[in-house]
């Protein structure tokens, strides 16, 4: 990063993926297999460290857990967990309450990212992105990722929606590129018979990057009700009146999460596509 005096400071960042065991739609998600192109299955929490992994520059890569099942599979493969309490009600509070560990053990950062352990497509170069992004626009607290939905992707949450399942998560910004807000519907609304639709919409990729000020304040602050509602996390702090920057993504991939087990199979074939094995 570039200070106001031209000279070349270094941000200190560290990548934190938050898993949990208990999820409602999916049990057990993180630990689910998911088969690559050599035709090896390895759990959904390997593929995500992997991605996290392949990020340069990072401090280091945690994942953050209060389940033994999950931590026991994260250290079989050489990764290193941080544990973290049951109460935590979602991956923010859960990166909040790692971060804040891994501080009194000398590893203080500047700014947190939080890969989502059911986003194993997470492009690496995004997370530079994000970093550089939150660091130049001080207003901001928290960055996060979304790019323009290809056509496959666009499909596949249209299945969803039309399947009564919940899928990804749409986003819609200003002009300053601030998020105005989050759903797990398609927003905005795209009238029938409009040419392209799926140009319109913005898929939100599951990756943040906050300062651990801001990750302090979120968790001293009250759930919201549109938080409650839509099962989004991050609309805590546009609730609060913390701007979020939303940072444009060019992957060439669909960059679907495991949300459902529906979701494998289309995941399968991307890592097969990109011949990740």
């Amino acid at each position: 990063m570039t200070s106001a005096g031209g000279a070349e400071r270094a941000v200190r960042f560290g990548i934190i993926i938050p898993a949990r065991y208990a999820s409602q739609r999916f049990p057990g998600k993180p630990l689910a297999p998911l088969i690559g192109a050599s035709g090896r299955a390895k759990p959904l929490i390997a593929r995500a460290w992997q991605a996290a992994s392949a990020v340069p520059g990072a401090s280091g890569v945690w994942v953050a857990t209060d389940d033994a099942r999950i931590a026991d599979v994260v250290t079989g493969f050489g990764g290193d967990v941080v544990p973290t309490s049951a109460a935590c009600r979602n991956g923010t509070e859960r990166c909040a309450e790692a971060a804040e560990w891994l501080a009194e053990r000398g590893h203080a950062l500047d700014i947190v990212v939080n890969v989502q352990g059911d986003a194993p497509l997470t492009p690496a170069d995004a997370v530079a992105d994000l970093v550089h992004a939150l660091d130049a626009d001080p207003a901001c607290g928290m960055a996060t990722a979304a790019l323009t939905c290809s056509p496959g992707t666009y499909a596949h949450l249209r299945s969803d929606a039309e399947a009564g399942r919940v899928g990804g998560t749409s986003v819609v910004a200003n002009a300053a590129g601030h998020a105005l807000y989050f759903s797990k519907r398609l927003i905005p609304f795209v009238p029938a018979g409009e040419a392209e639709p799926h140009r319109h919409i913005r898929l939100h990729l599951g990756l943040y990057a906050y300062r651990r000020a801001a990750l302090a304040a979120y968790v001293a602050t009250p759930q919201s009700a549109l938080e409650r509602l839509e099962g989004l996390e991050q609309l805590r702090f546009l609730d609060a009146g913390v701007p979020v920057r939303v940072v444009g993504c060019a992957a060439t991939w669909d960059c679907i999460e495991l949300n459902n087990p529906e979701d494998t199979p289309a995941i399968e074939a991307v890592l097969r596509a990109r011949g990740i094995e």
